[in-house]
């Protein structure tokens, strides 16, 4: 009975495992198939403008400092964000590889746990060993 529950749980860890595998990838294909989309929305980031009330907390010499900054990454983060769609396949790729690493290293979680049952139940834990019953030669 052991034996069945300890890989029920494994069982159910592969599931969870590749559930997780799934929605990261799938939401790692969308974030690069929209990166354009996003290199659109970077582009007016160093014309914002701080909001009223964290005005009196940052010094006035560090405000001009952080739009300089931000105007001189801005072409960078838009070349990065529009190379991105090019990766999406090496994403499958990744994902691909981790999951498979992550179920080998729960299956290997499996055997231990079974060889640990087993080492257990030798060792007289178990109850259903042949010495465990009353002796027949005690009469």
């Amino acid at each position: 009975m052991l034996y069945a529950l300890s890989w029920f749980v494994v069982v159910a860890l592969v599931a969870l495992w590749s559930l997780a595998a799934w929605a990261l990838h799938a939401a790692a294909l969308w974030t690069a198939s929209n990166a354009g989309a996003l290199a659109a929305a970077a582009s007016g980031a160093s014309a914002r403008a701080l909001p009223d009330w964290l005005v009196p907390w940052v010094p006035p010499d560090l405000v001009p400092a952080m739009t300089q900054l931000m105007a001189g990454l801005e072409p960078v983060i838009n070349s990065l964000l529009l190379a991105v769609p090019a990766l999406a396949g090496g994403v499958t790729v990744v994902s691909w590889v981790v999951w498979g690493m992550g179920g080998v290293l729960l299956l290997l979680l499996g055997v231990g746990l079974h060889l640990m049952i087993s080492l257990w139940r030798r060792r007289g834990g178990g109850g259903s060993g042949p010495n465990t019953g009353p002796s027949l030669a005690a009469g």
